[in-house]
């Protein structure tokens, strides 16, 4: 059943929680409370619970959070356990560092390959992932009927290369072109990244600091 109540924030919270329950099931926890977890993850306990309770009722009173089984129960919301296949367009140095840092086999996706115009990279690998060569990319989305592009292109040749996928049948694109790209209204859904903003809180938060601190 989709969800259409659920806040953006309280689904930009989900990965949090994977992460950390990843970390605690890595050190060998089995359970926790939602202070427990509120804690360590600088969030309310009533914030944790009603984040949940969007989706069911996962803890049990006096008992708190099966670790393993809220773990799934968070994958199988971020449809981590679907098999959803990927690509990416753009293998140069941030393109690759992505592939090599997210483990896609691991959690949950299919990751086909990667996609570039410099013919000194095409024929090459990627993680043992091969290179093909772009004007392949249309047809290969089209055969594959591939669900997510990384697209870390150029801007300049970013919304080209948003309209080849597009029309191809791509279902969704993880932006890091640094420009917002127009898919339109029946389009793939977008989910731009765009560093700078990161990078920008984090300077405002030290500003208001430095600004405390001459109080």
């Amino acid at each position: 059943m989709k969800r259409t109540n659920v806040s953006n924030n309280v689904i930009r919270r989900l990965p949090r929680y994977l992460r950390k329950l990843d970390d605690l099931a890595s050190k060998g926890e089995e359970r926790i409370s939602s202070d427990k977890l509120g804690r360590q993850m600088g969030l309310t306990p009533s914030q944790i619970r009603q984040d949940f309770s969007c989706f069911g009722e996962f803890g049990q009173q006096g008992y708190g959070y099966n670790v393993d089984s809220l773990r799934k129960e968070i994958g199988l919301i971020l449809g981590t356990y679907r098999g959803y296949s990927v690509i990416l367009v753009g293998a140069g140095n941030l393109g690759t560092a992505l592939v090599q840092n997210f483990d896609f086999i691991i959690e949950g996706y299919s990751f086909l390959g990667a996609f570039d115009i410099n013919p000194e990279i095409i024929g090459n690998t990627i993680d043992g992932f091969p290179i093909y060569d772009v004007k392949d990319l249309a047809d290969f989305v089209r055969e594959h009927k591939v669900d997510i592009a990384i697209l870390t292109v150029p801007r300049h040749v970013a919304q080209e290369l948003t309209d080849t996928l597009a029309q191809a049948g791509i279902r969704a694109i993880w932006n890091f072109t640094n420009t917002e790209l127009d898919v339109g209204e029946d389009g793939p859904l977008v989910e731009s990244i765009h560093f700078s903003d990161s990078f920008l809180v984090l300077t405002y938060h030290l500003a208001q600091s430095d600004d405390g601190e001459k109080k």
